[in-house]
């Protein structure tokens, strides 16, 4: 499958994809509360970057792409900390959330150095 070049739609796949994840893993007490950090993590990724790109000056620009790349960061975080209970299928799905949050974290930090670069 091709990644939209476009973060906005790159970061709502992300989000929609977590919600599928979740929806089929172990419903531990860690998980529980794992997943609720992970759902609003999750969602602030591309609600922060719709911000940022109606932003009013380049400085409130940074801002929000920071952020953004924060709560992608925070997002990380808790897929890495959910128990997938070993299941091959769950583990996969895992990692690969955890490698797009880490790209779209590369990405958000090259239009940061970009930005900084221009000022």
């Amino acid at each position: 499958m091709t990644k939209p070049f476009d973060l906005e739609p790159r970061t709502e796949a992300f989000a929609r994809d977590v919600r599928a994840f979740i929806r089929v893993l172990p419903k531990t007490q860690c998980n529980l509360w794992d997943i609720k950090q992970l759902v609003r993590a999750s969602g602030s990724v591309g609600a922060n970057f719709i911000e940022a790109r109606e932003a009013v000056s380049q400085k409130d620009f940074l801002y929000r792409v920071r952020v953004s790349r924060k709560e992608a960061k925070e997002a990380g975080y808790w897929l890495r900390l959910l128990d997938t209970r070993g299941i091959p299928e769950l583990e996969e799905s895992r990692l690969r959330l955890v490698a797009e949050c880490q790209e779209l974290i590369r990405i958000m930090t090259a239009i940061i150095k970009k930005c900084e670069l221009g000022d």
